[in-house]
Formats: C-alpha cells, structure tokens, sequence
C-alpha cells in the first residue's frame, strides 16, 4: 500500500466527534470501530519521537496495513490502514522541533494530520521536556509547531490543558494560535486536577470566542453518557467539535448516530477487529478490561482476567473459532505475526548484567513461536523450567543456563542445554515467564513434548 499520487482532502476540524488520544487505547482496532460507530476523526495514542524515529516502514500485503517497526526488538510502534488514512491524527510526544519535523515527514504519507501533545501530565513525559511540560514554554511550542506548519503537506494542530487563570489560558493559546495550527484541542482542567473535578467549560467557551481557529473541547466525559450528551457539552462550550476520551474507552459505540450498543456487542466489534490486523494480545486485553470496569469482577471478568492470547481472549465471547480461522488464513498467505519479527542479532544480559552481543547469529538459536501460559500448568512440578530440569539431571547433563534480553518492559531468553541454545521469538512481560517459554521451546526440540499438544493448547502461535 503506498500514498496515492493524486491530491488528498485535506482534513477539517470543525463541527467533528472526535475520538481523543488515549495511551494504549487509540491502537488501531480502537480507532477503526470509532469511525464504524461514527466518529469523524480518530487520534492516535501518543508516540514518542525518538521511538518512531527508529522504525522501519513496512507494506503489509497481508493485512493491508502499514506498519512502524522498531528496528532494535521487532515489535510495531504504529500500525495504520487506508481506511483511516484521510481521517487519522498522529498525535506526536516531542521537546525539539528538528526531532518533531523528522518524525512528521516520516509518517506524513500514512495520516492525515499531526497533533503536538502539550496537555500530558505524566511524569515520565514532563520529565522529558514533553507534554504540559511545554505549557510553560509557549515560544518553544509555537516555534515546533510553525516548524511542522512551514514544513509539512497535512495539518498541525496541538492540544493543551487549561491553566489555572484565564487570562494566562488566553494569552498560551494566542501564542499557540500565532504559529498558524489548523486547531487546537483544550482540556478543561489543569495538569494538577483530574476527573472528579469539574471540567472548566466556561474557560472552553472564552477561548472558542476569542480564537478564530476551531477550538476542541475535551474533558466533558462525566457529562457524556450518551450520544445527546455531546452535543450539549459542544452547545455549552461555543467549540468547533468535541473530543472524547473516557466514554469512547468504556462504550466506544457512544459515536452512534442510533442509540448506543451492549457492551458485549462492543466487546466481540473490537475483538473482530482485533483479530483482523492482528493486535497484540497484551495490548486487546488492555482495552476490553477499561470495557468491562467493574464487572472485571464478575465471573465472565475473572474467566477473561485468565486469558493470555488472542484466541483464549476471544474464546471468552464465543469468537475463538473466528480467531483461528483467520490466524490460519493469514498464515496461508505467508504472514508470520508481530513475534516473528525479530531483532537482526539477538542481544543478551551477562550474569553482571551487561548487555553484550552474541557472536553468533540469531539463527543459531533455535527459535519457536512460543507462549508460557500459566494457567495450564497446575502445579510447579509442571512447569517446564522443572521439566527441563528433571530430564538434564536424568540424562547426566549440565543443568539449563538460562539468559534474558530485557527491552521496553518486553522479556526473551534463551536456554542452553547440552551445548545448544533454544529460546521463543515470543516476548514476554516478565523474566519468569520468557525463561519458561525458552525451556518449552527445549522441551520440544528434545522431544519431550509434542509441538502439536502446545498448538492444540494455544501455547504454540507459529
């Protein structure tokens, strides 16, 4: 899939429902059931810069997708679609404007338009001179932003939070504006306030009247419960469009024209999508849970709480059969997952905890696709790590040695047994579990255990 030759719409913010970005829900499924359900524009997740800036992008001929693809660990940074091309918002986490322009260029072909986040209070993103932290330094922010504006094809636009006097709101959003955005989005609260206090519409409206830009207004979700809801925040505001966040995270079909859906027909439109373009299991689980709040603790929320792929995520809602139609489908046609796509040397920790290279190739470990699902083992005699331990010390052979490589919260080691080396292409979230899908892996090689139970059991995804 490649950018189309010929002139695209450029993209309007005015009188918009707009899905706003949220960190870990705005994946692409997400986005894409906002815009089934109606929503006008959707907006990415925040992405870093220095993040995307190491990604390679790829066609993906049997998703029909384009991915982002971090060169040092294989996993998808951003993953788009035409379907979302003319109406999708990369929102961008950047503190240098030679970073931000770079990073935009890159993605530029694939979205229709860049929003600079200042309006994130997160530690790790103010420590970073990102988010609020530009809040107070407004000639550094319009100076990235008239950089993008000057620099790019698509529209800029940036979204901020209030600060505490109007006159100072007025005054950022002046110099904001001056930088020539398309729009700006405005969080009705502070960076120190959060949801249980009021959303401050009354600063909305005085900016939507002193700025001839559209003006979003977001923060407004305590008063969203339905569809009517937002066009009454919208009226009480005097905004251009609305932008939503926690009601589209809890019931995303509030973007409908019609009355809004059950949340379990929400639950199976996502995993459809899901499913489709091959989200991450970690990252599906994520956003059913902030679905289901509080009937997490129902007993179909604690069968799901279990679940640790896709397919058993989707075997919750009777979908499994769906999931392993088109996982078989996709490998028909050659698709090798988001696990198979590995680093180009595999790196790993020395007991001192230093990180060096192994000499050899990656290819002389030999790799499966496989998971460590803990709730099939019922005991710790089970588990494979005490397998793989019970048969070396039976065979005579040096006990297993394991070694991990530790990348962005993401776990995968390699087992050496007997002078070779065996290790999963899966990433786990913890070191316990990747040491444990490496003595599968093991297990399998020696023909201790059948790859074909591990398939049946959902454990082997390659």
């Amino acid at each position: 899939m490649t950018a189309a030759s010929e002139p695209r719409p450029r993209l309007v913010y005015a009188d918009k429902i707009i899905l706003a970005p949220m960190v870990r829900i705005g994946t692409l499924p997400m986005r894409l059931l906002a815009l089934d359900y109606g929503a006008d524009i959707v907006y990415t997740e925040e992405l870093i810069d220095w993040k995307l800036l190491r990604c390679v992008r790829r066609e993906n001929d049997v998703l029909k997708t384009v991915d982002y693809i971090d060169k040092t660990d294989g996993t998808v940074v951003f993953r788009t679609c035409a379907r979302e091309r003319d109406r999708v918002v990369l929102q961008l986490g950047s503190c240098d404007a030679g970073r931000a322009l770079r990073v935009a260029r890159l993605v530029e072909s694939d979205v229709a338009g860049i929003d600079l986040n200042m309006g994130c209070p997160r530690r790790f993103s103010v420590l970073g001179g990102m988010g609020a932290a530009l809040l107070g330094q407004p000639e550094k922010a319009s100076g990235m932003l008239r950089g993008l504006v000057e620099g790019l094809s698509i529209p800029v636009t940036c979204k901020i939070r209030v600060l505490p006097s109007l006159e100072a709101t007025l005054e950022l959003c002046d110099t904001l504006a001056s930088s020539g955005i398309a729009a700006i989005a405005v969080h009705g609260r502070t960076i120190d306030e959060r949801p249980q206090h009021a959303n401050r519409n009354y600063v909305l409206k005085k900016i939507a009247e002193h700025l001839s830009i559209p003006v979003i207004a977001n923060g407004g979700s305590k008063e969203i419960e339905k569809r009517e809801d937002i066009f009454r925040f919208k009226q009480d505001t005097h905004c251009s469009s609305v932008m939503i966040a926690r009601s589209a995270e809890w019931n995303c079909s509030i973007f409908r024209s019609t009355e809004m859906l059950p949340m379990e027909q929400v639950i199976r439109d996502y995993l459809k999508l899901a499913v489709d373009y091959d989200n991450s299991p970690s990252n599906t689980k994520y956003c059913v849970q902030n679905i289901l709040r509080e009937l997490q603790e129902s007993p179909l929320g604690k069968r799901f709480l279990e679940t640790q792929t896709l397919e058993q995520i989707c075997e919750v809602w009777s979908m499994d059969n769906y999931c392993r139609a088109k996982t078989q489908e996709y490998r028909v046609k050659g698709f090798q997952g988001r696990f198979e796509v590995a680093p180009e040397r595999l790196g790993i920790l020395s007991s001192g905890g230093s990180k060096r290279k192994l000499e050899e190739e990656a290819e002389d470990v030999q790799l499966m696709c496989c998971a460590f699902l803990r709730n099939k083992y019922n005991d710790e005699s089970s588990l494979p790590k005490s397998r793989l331990a019970r048969w070396t010390e039976s065979n005579r052979k040096k006990l297993p040695s394991y070694v991990t490589i530790h990348e962005e919260k993401l776990f995968r080691s390699v087992v050496l047994v007997d002078g070779r080396k065996y290790g999963s292409s899966f990433w786990e979230k913890n070191k316990k579990w990747a040491e444990q899908g490496a003595a599968l892996v093991c297990l399998c090689a020696l023909g201790v255990i059948d790859p074909e139970t591990l398939t049946k059991s959902g454990n082997l995804l390659a």
